[in-house]
Formats: structure tokens, sequence, C-alpha cells
């Protein structure tokens, strides 16, 4: 069974399943999810707890399965907390893992089994132990906060401690400018709401307080440069390749992501030019997801002489990029870098706010 992370709590209103499997990359929220299963399993009588971390290929699983009949004097129900940092429980984990499975469908309710995992590509999710796991518990994806929704996430958890910021325009940049700030790190920004908390009081907060008080956190995905690419987002661009080269990012792989799109561009724009309709051209490319939908917004508005006039860009960039020099391009990579990104998303930029 499947559920989003949004009915974790009415689901843990109702009675507790023998198994929950908590699967992502984003640490604040998993965390969040496995406590708020915990407290409330603490609250229904589970007040024993053992972990077990799965590290290496001679992991003993037999002692993990024995740990779920091994209630103490003391407890009659208990939590096993079994986590697989890698997300890959080998060849014996997934026997065991499938045969918990099987014994879940016929045991009663004194062992509640927590398995946190870290994001699961398809392969994983199609697998024999994965699949066991879901038929007999419940699985919980938690998914990343996409950077438009942010601003509003950020609202609502100041909000929680009795904050706000100013209703209209002004109340937005604050907003917007926080996003910036801690962009692809919400523990960090699960930290600087916890810091306005303690230096305002409840109420509205002002845009000074936040600008004064928020600390630039921010961390930049190379493939999340590439959505802030196509969506036409110049300003948010400069900034993550900016945040980028900070980071030490290899030059070599921001050039790979850029030239990327610009190939894929190109590709499904010849496809349907010649006749092949858009989602089968997509398809072919392998384009899906956020991806399709800013390459279906972005492709009418791209002819083939600006996309032919982008791929030589990036033939020229890469260059750059390995050491060869370029008439008209600068010599830094970073700044051939920084022009590439910008042709290509001032390209993308939606009609309306040119």
């Amino acid at each position: 069974m499947q559920i989003a992370l949004n009915q974790l709590s009415a689901h843990l209103a109702k009675p507790l399943r023998p198994l929950y499997v908590v699967h992502g990359d984003e640490p604040l929220l998993a965390q969040e999810a496995q406590d708020a299963i915990r407290t409330v399993a603490r609250e229904r009588g589970y007040t024993e707890r053992s972990v077990h971390t799965v590290m290496g290929a001679h992991f003993d699983w037999g002692a993990v399965l024995a740990a779920g009949s091994a209630l103490s004097l003391f407890a009659d129900k208990q939590i096993v907390d079994i986590r697989i940092p890698s997300g890959k429980p080998g060849k014996d984990g997934s026997a065991a893992l499938q045969q918990l499975a099987e014994l879940l469908q016929h045991a009663g309710d004194e062992t509640l089994w927590l398995i946190s995992l870290p994001r699961l590509d398809k392969p994983t999710k199609s697998s024999a132990w994965f699949t066991a796991l879901d038929g007999a518990g419940v699985s919980l994806a938690v998914e990343p906060i996409d950077r438009s929704a942010l601003p509003a996430w950020l609202a609502k958890r100041l909000a929680s401690q009795g904050q706000q910021v100013a209703a209209g325009e002004a109340g937005q940049h604050a907003l917007q400018f926080f996003a910036d700030r801690v962009e692809g790190n919400l523990l960090a920004a699960h930290q600087e709401i916890q810091k306005l908390g303690l230096l305002y009081p409840a109420g509205e907060l002002t845009a000074g307080q936040i600008e004064s008080a928020v600390l630039n956190v921010a961390r930049y995905d190379v493939f999340k440069l590439s959505e802030a690419v196509l969506a036409g987002q110049v300003g948010r661009t400069q900034r993550m390749l900016d945040g980028l080269r900070a980071e030490g990012e290899p030059e070599v792989l921001v050039h790979f992501a850029l030239a990327e799109d610009i190939r894929a561009l190109h590709r499904v724009r010849r496809a349907v030019d010649a006749g092949t309709p858009l989602p089968m051209a997509l398809r072919e490319s392998r384009i899906w997801g956020q991806r399709e939908r800013l390459f279906e917004r972005v492709l009418p508005q791209l002819s083939p002489k600006r996309l032919a006039n982008l791929l030589q860009a990036a033939h020229i960039c890469d260059g750059i990029v390995k050491g060869l020099k370029h008439d008209d391009w600068p010599a830094d990579g970073w700044q051939a870098l920084q022009r590439l990104a910008f042709n290509l998303s001032l390209a993308c930029r939606p009609r309306e706010s040119r």
C-alpha cells in the first residue's frame, strides 16, 4: 500500500499497519515521517525499540528477523527499526525481507517494523523484495519540495510557530528571498525557520527581519539546473551556476547537463518537423515528468536556426571548459558556462514575460 507524505497524518489516526517503508532523499522530511510513525506507535504501547543499520555484505539478517519475536519482560510491543543507507539489501537481505513480508501476513501486532531507505530507482521499486514489502505494509515515498512550491512550504512552517509574512507583494518577495537562500537544503531551511522563532515574537515578520536573519545556505543540484534553464528563469539560473561553482562542481558536468538539454531539444525539434507527433518524439528521446512538460512549452518557440546556434555554442563551450580558447568567448570555463546558460534560458523564457 502506497501513501503520499501529506496523507500520513490521516493514516496514523487509524489502526497501525505492521510495516512501514519510508524511502527518499530528503533527510528532513524522511526523518519527520519516521518520527511521526514512532511517536504514534509509542502512544499505542510500542515502548521497546531496536535499531539495525545494514552495512556490508555480511550483515546478520537472521538476527534482525529474530529480534521481531524477542520481546523483553518489560514490554508487550516493540518497534524494529531497519536502516538500509545504500538502498540495496543484497541477495541475503532480499530473501530476508521477502520472508519478513510473508511472516507479516499471519503475525499479530506485537512488533511494528520500520524500514528506511534512500531514493529508489524504478528497477528497485519493481524488485521482488520491495514489491513484497509494499504488499505487506505501507510504503511512503518522500519527494523533494519543488522550487515553485518552496515559498508556500516556508510560509506553512512559519505559521506552525505563529509567524507570517506581510500580505501582498511585499510578503511574497520576502518568501522568494527566503527560498533563494535555502533552496535544495531543507534541513538548513528548518533551522533558519527555528532561528526566526527564537529571534522574533509571534506575529508578522518584516522583509528586513528575514533578510537580516536568514543565511545563504542554498545547495544546488546540477540536474536541477536543467529545470531552471528550461523554465527560462534567467536570474535563478545564474544564481545556481554561482552556487555550483562555489560548491566545487566540475565544469564538465555542468556543461554536460546544459549540452544534453540542447541536444535533446534539437533532436525532438527535428523529429516533430519530420512529422513525428510531439508525445511520441518525447518518448523516443526518453523525456518525461517535469522535463516533458517544459519541453512541450519551450519547443514551439525554438526555431531550428536558433537550436543550431545553441548547438554550436555548446560545442564552443565544450572546448573552453577543456582548456581551448575561442575568439569572442571568455577564456574562463565558468564564464563560458554562464554565457551558454544565459543564452539557453533566455531562449526558453515564456513569451509573455519577455
